[in-house]
Parts: structure tokens; C-alpha cells; sequence
């Protein structure tokens, strides 16, 4: 994991300090730690006043540091960053003493160009930090104003405690709650399991009580430790309707944000995992099998190559760019000349073999690398449980070896079509929204798709029911009805794409965990909805269909984030161009007269290679795999029944109150049976139950230093639930 964390801390209520035995680094000889030369602040350097010695002044007197930190900047608002940055993933420019910007990441913007925009930034203009190609997290000091900036999708979140008299903030949950000894926060797994799509029902909690999360499209405003959120994006107006986008205009957008996203990657330096060194051949093993067999990457870029569209565009695209896409020179085959594209071949599911014909299709470009890796029983879901303990509990726990197998055989920069189909498809509550901007023609084709899909008469007219319904439901209506339906457990859903799109049009539906919840557990989520339903809406201008579009891709994004903690290979980076800033504000430019049509995201990405120079591909482009993770879901659930079950004998979600252990045992059994239940929800419950017991079993802490308390998250352990704890919990 990799992470920077930082403080901001109050100017007044502070105890005076004696003056540190030296200087902070690059402070003038004879300032005080504060540089007020007053003697106070909680700026405290040790002994030396090395880098490693600056700190987080506890209450109780002693000094905290975080593990493995490398000190970016001192001062009494000190910023950090720890774990595996690469020397290029860290920049800091300075435009003077007291004003200075870090970005930490993949950027492409020049110093020039940061120190321009630490000038506007120290102005109070925001939203240009975030428009450079590039996933990265920017950080701006002016004087004791602090700001952190998220990203739009939710990729690079940014939380925040208070702490001292302060706030201390982090681009990770755990370190925060280690710093506080913070308990766990019962009541957002309830609300996780419950309502996985809603982000009232979590709002700004985290796992961790006391550890609040930003939403995406925010910054994190600190001035002398007094914290604002603010967002950076234009709001709407109501006044005045937005001007038609032309959607010629909107697709040369979206490939010029892409085509830049790659460039950003590819401009950066290429590395070569260190210990690659080869200890000899190994009898049908070649090269990169024996790297891959020592879990190491192989050296350069390198991209997914599914067969589908979205990774398929991104390494055409990688391929197709002046330059030197692939290896390192001198490094791999092809002499540093091919792009190293990797597909998975499933061997355990049936039918799977369209999807990897289209890649070896896509292959035979002469740009391209092709590796194939192939993964039988040992590669599905669920097939090992043991791993590293992430930030946060994400369904993806349970596939996180199935893509580790995958991974290893890829590059030291590997890119990856992830969140291509939540900006770029439409979610169906977009139809309510058609029907707001009275653009009925435009129900026709998604419309006619479902009905072919159902075989029935009626589709069109329920689908047009339900979203002139959803289009005529206020925002707290429609939370307060899913408050209702999660107190009267009303799960049924009819099955098949037509029953998906129905449940998807509403403003909140319960997740497909939720049936297995306790009572308890419900009513905390429906308690905190009925909280949400009292604060303002999604805001002005913003229609059901957006809304639940941009909730759908802070999940993934949320999700993303737990599988490249837990499918981490050493010395890799996975980069998701599909999810820089840029590349979603062209994806949100599409109109949604566009996105509505079946198809749409195959027929975007044609467009925008044919762009790039690229106009010959695979027949059956775009074509979709339906069922293909669920089947194999199913697959693994079946194969690894026995430790499931035994996983869910004593289990900590049961301790906390929030399943009986005897019903998931039971679900588990009948969908390895075949019964109709959602694989999907039993995945989520073992996931956050991984989570549980990996965090149970976790030793030391993010913190070292002299402070004479424990700093550790759950200090008590996941102790059971007594009654009322859930309510306890959520209000917390």
C-alpha cells in the first residue's frame, strides 16, 4: 500500500514547548519550530532534527511518526509520504518559503505547469489542479492553508480525523484510525451490505468511527486545523439549461482525453523490478514464465487484453503512439518495441472462448506482445481465502487471487480497462431523465433491446411506467422508500435484464446482501437513511439517472481500489485511464441520447480508434460475455463449499449482529445447489467477513514514535455486539 498522511494543526490552545536541540530541516538557522520564534507550535523535530524525527505531537507528550515515512514537507503542518513511491510518482514545487504543491502519482503537467497552478490554487481556484493527464493526488500549502484534492471517480479518496486540537488527514482510512485507536464503525458494514449503491446510506463514515471519508469531486480544506469540504466541480444551474452537446464534439472529447491519458503513462519512466535477476533456465519454462513464477513483473508497459472493447482500446492505443510503448530496450522481447498484452483464459468456464479469440484477433498486430494465462480450478473465486489486510473491505476479497495469477504474468506498468462501462454505459435510471428533457423518441431503442432480450408484449409499457414514476419521485421520497423496504425486507426482484433495469429505476434499492441481514442491522441502515432524507438533496440540477450514475462509479472505484491492495504484485503499478478526472468529465459530456442506445460503449471506442488511425477490428466487437463472472462465481462457491462453510462456523459478522451465521451457511449450501439465490450478496458477506478476521488478526501499527499510548485501530478487538450497539455504532 502506498499512502501519504499529514496534519494540520490549530494555532490557538496549545502548550508551549522548549525549542528543539536543532533546526526543522530547511528552516533559517535559529527559528523556532513554528518559525514564529515564539517557542510554541506542535511542529516538534527530535534530536538531530532529521527528516525521520518530525512527528504528530500527541496529547500525552510524546512524538508520532508514521512507518516507513519519507517527510515531503516539516513545519507545524507536516505532510508525509509512506510506502513504495517510485522517485517520479513524488513531486514538490515551491513557489516560496510559505507556498509550495505535492503531487503524488502518475502527472503529466511540467514544473512550470504546478507552480502556475500553485499561484492560481493559492487564490482559492481549485479545479485546474485537476485537469492535468494523469491519476495523481495533489496537495497545496499556502502559508497555514492547507488543501488536499480528491478525484472525480473516488479512486484517490481522502479522509480526515480530528486530532490534537488538529486534523490529521490520509489517502487511506487505517493509518487515521490507528492514530486514534478508533473502534469499529458496525453500523457502516450494515449500511455497505445493505445498500452498496447508496451513498446516503454510508455518507461520509468509513469502518473506522471517527474517520470521515470526502466525497468525490471535493477538496479538504484545512486552515489551521479547521477543516471545510469543498467542492470543485460547476454546479448546474436552474435558471439557465445547459447547452446541447453536439455528440460529434462530446466523442472527439472522450478520445482526446483517452489519448492523452495513455501519452501521461507512456511519457513516464519506465522500471524494471528490481531482483530480476535470472538463476537459470527451468525445464518448459521460458523467461518470463520463471519471473512470473517468483512473483515479479515484467519490466515496461504492458496493458489487459480481454477481447473486449475497453482494454482493447487502451492498448491499440498504447501500441499506436509514437515512441517506444513496450519493454524496456535491451529488456523482454521484441528489443523494447511491442506493447506485452495480457489475456486470462479461463479454462473452468464453459463458453468462454469468444472473448479470447478476439484477443488473439487483436494480437496478431505486429505491436503487440501476446501472453496468454491460462488458470483452472486453482484461479476461481473464492479458491484462497488467506491475503493482506486492505484499507477498506470490498467485495473483490474474493477474486483477489484470480486477478494476482493474472497480474504476475503483466508489466511494471500495467494498464487496465477498469470503469470504462460506468463512464461511458448508461445506467437505466437515465430513462427517467429522457423523460424530464421530454425525449421520449429516445426510449425507443434501449427500450426494443429489453423487449427482445424478454420475449414479452409488456416490457415496454413496464419500463416506460417505471421511469415516468422515477422521474416524478422527489429525491427524500424515493430515500424514504427504500428506508421502508429494508424495515419490511421487500427483496423480490424479477429476474433477467428487464427485472435488473426495473429494480435499477428508483433513487435506492436495497443490495443483494441485504436479504441474509439481521433485523437489527436493517432497521440501523433504514435509521440512517431516514438521517439522509433530512439533508439536502444531491443538489441542484442533479436528475435521478446522473445521480445514480455517479453513486454506481464511486463504488467500482471504491472496489478498484480494495483489489489493488489485494491483488498487489511487488513492483507494479495497475493504471486505470478510464478513471483520471479528465477522461470522466469527457465521458460525462456525452449525451444521453447517445449513451441510451445498446451498444453505445463498443460503438464510442470504435469511434475513437478509428480516430487514433485504427479502423480494422475483430468481428464480434463489443459483443457481450453475459454471465461470465456470475457463472463463475458459482463455480467457485461450489468448489470451495467446505471452507466456506467452516469460514462462517464462528464468524464475526455474527458476533456484531448483523447475520445469523446458521441462515448464510444455509444460502451458501443452496447456492452451491443451484438454488436462485444472488451470488453476488453472499460474495459481499464473505468479503467483509475476510476483512473481519484479517483485521482481527493483524499485528503492530502505522505509527512509531514516543508516545506512551497504544495507537492501533479496534483496539478492543471485534468484540460481540450487545443490544443497541448497531444504533450506537451508526450515530457515532
Amino acid at each position: 500500500m502506498r499512502w501519504l498522511v499529514g496534519w494540520s494543526s490549530a494555532s490557538t490552545g496549545l502548550r508551549p514547548r522548549q525549542a528543539a536541540p536543532g533546526p526543522p530541516p530547511h528552516a533559517p538557522h535559529g527559528s523556532t519550530p513554528d518559525g514564529t520564534g515564539l517557542g510554541y507550535g506542535t511542529y516538534a523535530p527530535g534530536p538531530g532534527a532529521g527528516a525521520e524525527s518530525v512527528g504528530i505531537d500527541d496529547e500525552d507528550g510524546g512524538l508520532l511518526t508514521p512507518v516507513g515515512a519519507r517527510l515531503l514537507w516539516g513545519g507545524p503542518d507536516p505532510l508525509w509520504a509512506v510506502g513504495d513511491w517510485r522517485p517520479d510518482e513524488i513531486r514538490v514545487v515551491g513557489a516560496d518559503a510559505d507556498t509550495r504543491i505535492a503531487v503524488l502519482g502518475t502527472c503529466a503537467a511540467t514544473d512550470e505547469q504546478l507552480r502556475v497552478g500553485l499561484f492560481a490554487a493559492r487564490g482559492g481556484a481549485l479545479r485546474h489542479l485537476t485537469a492535468w493527464p494523469g491519476s495523481y493526488t495533489a496537495v497545496v500549502q499556502a502559508a497555514r492553508r492547507t488543501t488536499v484534492l480528491g478525484d472525480l471517480a473516488g479512486a484517490r479518496p481522502v479522509f480526515h480525523t480530528p486530532w490534537a486540537h488538529g486534523t490529521a488527514y490520509a489517502t487511506a482510512a487505517l493509518p487515521l484510525a490507528d492514530l486514534i485507536g478508533a473502534p469499529l464503525d458496525i453500523g457502516h458494514l450494515a449500511a455497505l451490505l445493505a445498500l452498496p449503491d447508496v451513498p446516503e446510506a454510508v455518507h461520509d463514515t468509513t469502518p473506522f468511527l471517527g474517520v470521515h471519508r470526502i466525497p468525490p469531486g471535493h477538496a479538504l480544506i484545512l486552515r489551521n486545523g479547521a477543516r471545510e469540504i469543498a467542492g470543485y466541480e460547476p454546479v448546474a444551474s436552474l435558471a439557465v439549461a445547459a447547452p446541447a452537446t453536439d455528440a460529434r464534439s462530446a466523442v472527439d472529447g472522450v478520445r482526446d482525453a483517452l489519448v492523452e491519458a495513455v501519452r501521461a503513462r507512456l511519457d513516464a519512466p519506465r522500471h524494471v523490478p528490481a531482483f530480476d535477476a535470472d538463476p537459470g533456465p527451468v525445464p518448459g519454462m521460458g523467461p518470463h514464465e520463471r519471473r512470473a513464477a517468483r512473483g515479479l513483473p515484467a519490466p515496461g508497459m504492458g496493458a489487459d487484453l480481454s477481447g473486449g472493447p475497453a482494454s482493447a482500446t487502451l492498448a491499440l492505443l498504447a501500441a499506436g503512439l509514437p515512441g517506444l510503448p513496450g519493454t524496456v530496450l535491451g529488456h523482454g522481447s521484441g528489443a523494447g518495441e511491442r506493447l506485452r498484452a495480457l489475456t486470462f483464459n479461463d479454462l473452468s468456464a464453459a463458453g468462454s472462448g469468444a472473448g479470447t479469440e478476439r484477443a488473439a484477433e487483436l494480437a496478431a498486430d505486429p505491436r503487440l506482445h501476446h501472453v496468454v494465462v491460462t488458470g483452472a480450478e486453482d484461479a476461481l473465486p473464492f479458491a484462497e481465502l488467506d491475503g493482506p489486510l486492505t484499507d477498506e473491505p470490498g467485495p473483490t476479497l474474493a477474486v483477489a487471487a484470480r486477478h494476482r495469477l493474472r497480474l504476475q504474468s503483466g508489466s511494471a506498468d500495467h494498464l487496465t480497462g477498469h470503469g470504462a462501462r460506468q463512464v461511458l454505459d448508461a445506467h437505466p435510471a437515465r430513462l427517467a431523465d429522457l423523460l424530464m428533457d421530454r425525449r421520449r423518441r429516445n426510449l425507443v431503442r434501449p427500450v426494443a433491446a429489453l423487449t427482445r432480450a424478454d420475449g414479452s408484449a409488456t416490457v415496454p409499457a413496464r419500463v416506460y411506467a417505471a421511469a415516468r414514476r422515477l422521474a416524478r419521485t422527489p429525491y427524500r421520497a424515493g430515500i424514504e422508500s427504500a428506508a421502508d423496504r429494508l424495515l419490511h425486507r421487500t427483496f423480490d426482484e424479477s429476474p433477467g435484464a428487464v427485472g435488473a433495469s426495473l429494480a435499477a429505476l428508483t433513487w435506492a434499492r436495497p443490495g443483494p446482501a441485504a436479504r441474509w441481514l439481521t433485523g437489527e442491522a436493517l432497521a440501523e441502515v433504514s435509521f440512517r437513511l431516514a438521517d439522509a432524507a433530512a439533508r439536502p438533496g444531491p443538489g441542484p440540477g442533479q436528475r435521478p439517472g446522473e445521480f445514480r450514475a455517479r453513486a454506481a462509479l464511486a463504488r467500482h472505484a471504491a472496489d478498484l481500489r480494495v483489489l489493488e491492495q489485494a491483488a498487489e504484485v511487488r513492483f507494479q503499478r495497475l493504471h486505470t485511464p478510464y478513471l483520471d478526472n479528465q477522461v470522466v468529465r469527457a465521458c460525462r459530456a456525452l449525451p444521453e441520447s447517445l449513451r441510451v442506445r445498446p451498444g453505445a460503449r463498443a460503438e464510442v471506442l470504435r469511434t475513437v480508434l478509428e480516430g487514433a488511425g485504427v479502423t480494422e477490428l475483430p468481428t464480434g466487437w463489443g459483443a457481450p460475455e453475459p454471465g461470465a463472472a456470475a457463472t463463475a462465481a458459482r463455480t467457485g462457491l461450489r468448489v470451495a463449499m467446505a471452507e466456506l462453510v467452516a469460514l462462517f462456523d464462528t464468524p464475526f459478522l455474527a458476533q456484531t449482529g448483523l447475520v445469523e451465521a446458521r441462515v448464510v451457511r444455509r444460502a451458501l449450501r443452496g447456492a452451491a445447489d443451484g438454488d436462485p439465490l444472488p451470488v453476488d450478496g453472499l460474495t459481499q458477506l464473505v468479503s467483509v467477513e475476510l476483512w473481519l478476521r484479517r483485521l482481527a488478526t493483524r499485528r503492530g501499527s502505522c505509527w512509531t514514535g514516543t508516545s506512551p499510548r497504544r495507537q492501533r485501530a479496534v483496539p478492543e478487538g471485534i468484540a460481540p455486539a450487545q443490544r443497541g450497539a448497531l444504533g450506537a455504532a451508526g450515530r457515532g
